[in-house]
């Protein structure tokens, strides 16, 4: 019988300083490199600042949260072998996939644009998100359109 190993990220993880909100905190995570917790949260920060100075009607933790969820799939293509063949199956995406794509995939959009620091293109990443543009949303819309091209292998869904 195989087993599902799952970290204790879930039950370990705390709010963070500032929103005291488990998803940033998970993003923060998600973006430091080598251990760098504080730089991660220096640049975390500067672009909630930076959101507050250019969105002044809505609050910078809800336009990361709208923004997030913008950009979280709902369904994705997955390789299914059937018969000697494989087929690309459109499947539902579990909640906590979509959280890790959604935060992968701004963070990726994020870090290829260059030429500014990190902060400012984040900011303008979930800036873009939130308005439902930019690159994390092209993205999103790739992969839907993948699967909605693949629709007539869905009945291939049983089972995983």
């Amino acid at each position: 019988m195989a087993f599902k190993r799952f970290t204790q990220s879930t039950k370990q993880l705390r709010g963070d300083a500032r929103y005291n909100n488990k998803v940033v905190q998970k993003f923060i995570n998600s973006m430091m490199w080598d251990g760098k917790k504080a730089v991660a949260q220096k640049v975390f920060y500067d672009a909630m600042d930076t959101i507050a100075e250019k969105i002044t009607d809505t609050p910078p933790a809800e336009v990361f949260v709208q923004a997030l969820d913008n950009v979280k799939p709902e369904v994705e293509v997955r390789s299914k072998r059937v018969g000697g063949a494989n087929y690309q199956v459109p499947m539902q995406v579990n909640p906590r996939r979509r959280q890790s794509l959604a935060i992968r995939w701004i963070l990726d959009a994020t870090r290829k644009k260059g030429g500014r620091p990190m902060s400012q293109r984040l900011a303008d990443e979930f800036m873009a998100a939130f308005r439902r543009e930019g690159d994390a949303m092209q993205q999103r819309e790739m992969v839907h359109r993948m699967a909605d091209a693949n629709k007539a292998f869905a009945h291939f869904a049983w089972g995983r």
